[in-house]
């Protein structure tokens, strides 16, 4: 639909492909605020898997600047907006305890056969057309999430989490 409006009315259009976005402030319903919330409360991680899977996870301040540089006409475009080095989850996991200075316990479920087990942002059109590539380093941000997770823990813990 977006390609007949580029090209019956001449928009400009660019869609945005977000991979595993996190950091400050981010979506409670996301992986990352799961397990920081399960883990300051004592509660289990679930865990779908063996936790081998991987993710390409994309810090907040990088998808903002993605964003901003896709705001400039480009005709029809498709951006995937990612790291273009996927972690696997136990990693993350890891680091999660690290930076908490708490050891996560985690309750394995089977995977879901409908889940993935990788997800790989090919980020060469951004890269070329927009000038884009991620800054941040995986460890250094989630060492600012968590944080921000402990410096705001009074608000987020008044919050309704949904598991």
């Amino acid at each position: 639909m977006c390609h007949a409006y580029h090209y019956l009315n001449g928009l400009d259009i660019s869609i945005l492909r977000y991979f595993t976005v996190y950091g400050p402030a981010g979506r409670p319903d996301m992986s990352i605020f799961k397990f920081l919330n399960k883990m300051n409360t004592g509660k289990a991680i679930p865990l779908y898997g063996d936790g081998s899977q991987t993710r390409d996870f994309t810090y907040i301040d990088d998808i903002a600047d993605g964003t901003v540089r896709a705001l400039k006409p480009a005709g029809f475009e498709i951006f995937n907006l990612g790291s273009d080095h996927p972690e696997k989850l136990n990693y993350v996991i890891g680091l999660l305890e690290k930076y908490m200075g708490k050891k996560a316990k985690i309750r394995r479920y089977k995977l879901h056969p409908a889940d993935v087990t990788a997800t790989w942002a090919n980020i060469d059109k951004s890269k070329k057309i927009l000038g884009w590539k991620p800054t941040m380093p995986l460890e250094e941000g989630i060492e600012k999430t968590v944080t921000w997770f402990l410096e705001n823990e009074k608000f987020l813990t008044s919050l309704k989490w949904i598991d």
